[in-house]
């Protein structure tokens, strides 16, 4: 049978061929004194606290599991809206909330909403790949533009003002906190990158799944205090601990609300309901000093294991600000081992040192061969092991 051309643009995602190898060496290795540990995961090893669980019980003991509107509860709307004002100072109105599938939902929803046959959008090498398969899914083309740590591996407004085609180019596809390098785009840089796609009549869509995990004031800004024209994506995955519920939301302006809303009726009906009855107690006091109790703890992990790194010549050019992963240059890591780039150097510190990482290649191309991106969403013990490890490999 023909297989359709968006289809065959899509490229592997060859982090999930280093996890296929993990799993088989985990199993080898499980009750060795040194078993697998996984860096390449971004998932929290934290689940959804008590009250977010009892909640989801509750509902389906009381019946809750029918569908809900196409744009989400009311009241889980109304939550994030207050979500918004009380944790960021920025009033957005409940009814330009979606919830959503989970984040992946939101983009593809805002992607087609957007993005015709032909068009281009901009968006930072390195990047997280899904999102430049989005847009290739909607038939457009993702432009990675390439990066560097003196720009925090990420656009400035004289790139997009570069690399702005005439009618082609139609917006940009930002991440902050990113993912991989799990840094912000500063306040003002940011609104100068708003300003110069708003004259060219673009959109400015951002994903920030990860804000809730900022650890500096400075960056853990919403960009939806810039105007509300922004576009936002945003997950109960990572800062919520949500991962496997799939629930997201999507924060849009009033004009392409009906739009958005049609698309998501067709596609999805709804985001799960028990998840957002669920979701519903994320909000609750309780479960936000939990949150916020691990927010601090994955902070601690980041301050442990970016030095870590850097002692052992792995070095992280830009300490993350945000999330929970270590962009790292393994260059003279390599060179000590008498191997070439990072795809071989995963496997070598998998098959030497039973450590899952990630290599660079799926995160864009300007000089993604030489680095990997560490996970550290996983306990400070293991990670404290995973570098007593890294130290005996690399010497």
């Amino acid at each position: 049978m023909k297989i359709a051309q968006r289809a065959q643009r899509i490229e592997p995602f060859y982090v999930m061929e280093v996890a296929k190898a993990a799993a088989e060496r985990a199993a080898k290795v499980a009750h060795t004194e040194a078993p697998m540990i996984f860096l390449n995961i971004g998932e929290p090893d934290f689940t959804a606290p008590p009250l977010v669980q009892e909640a989801a019980a509750r509902a389906v003991h009381d019946g809750l599991t029918q569908y809900t509107p196409a744009l989400g509860l009311s009241a889980l709307r109304e939550r994030i809206s207050a979500w918004y004002a009380t944790r960021f100072g920025v009033n957005v109105p409940a009814r330009r909330i979606v919830v959503t599938a989970g984040a992946s939902a939101a983009l593809q929803l805002a992607c087609l909403a957007l993005v015709e046959a032909g068009d281009e959008v901009l968006m930072p090498d390195p990047s997280y790949p899904c999102n430049r398969h989005f847009v290739s899914a909607a038939e457009g083309r993702a432009v990675l533009v390439p990066t560097t740590a003196a720009e925090r591996f990420q656009l400035s407004a004289a790139q997009v003002r570069e690399h702005w085609v005439n009618n082609q180019t139609q917006g940009v596809l930002l991440a902050s906190p990113s993912n991989p390098t799990g840094t912000s785009i500063h306040p003002d840089a940011l609104r100068a990158i708003h300003n110069e796609v708003s004259q060219r009549g673009g959109f400015t869509l951002i994903d920030e799944i990860y804000l809730g995990l900022s650890y500096d004031a400075q960056f853990g800004q919403s960009a939806l205090g810039l105007d509300d024209q922004v576009i936002s994506i945003n997950s109960f995955s990572k800062y919520f601990n949500m991962t496997g519920w799939r629930l997201g939301w999507l924060v849009v302006p009033d004009a392409l609300l009906p739009v958005v809303e049609r698309l998501a009726q067709n596609l999805f009906i709804c985001a799960s309901t028990v998840a957002q009855h669920a979701a519903l107690a994320c909000f609750e006091a309780d479960s936000i000093a939990e949150y916020e109790r691990r927010r601090a703890e994955f902070k601690a992990r980041r301050d442990f294991f970016v030095p870590a790194l850097n002692a052992l010549g792995l070095n992280v050019p830009v300490m993350p600000d945000g999330a929970f992963y270590a962009w790292a240059d393994c260059t003279a890591a390599c060179d000590k081992l008498g191997i070439q780039g990072s795809w071989d150097f995963a496997f070598e510190v998998m098959k030497q040192a039973n450590i899952a990482i990630a290599p660079g290649r799926d995160f864009g191309h300007a000089d993604t061969a030489q680095f990997v991106r560490f996970s550290t969403a996983r306990s400070l013990p293991e990670l404290q092991a995973a570098v007593t490890r890294l130290q005996t490999l690399l010497g």
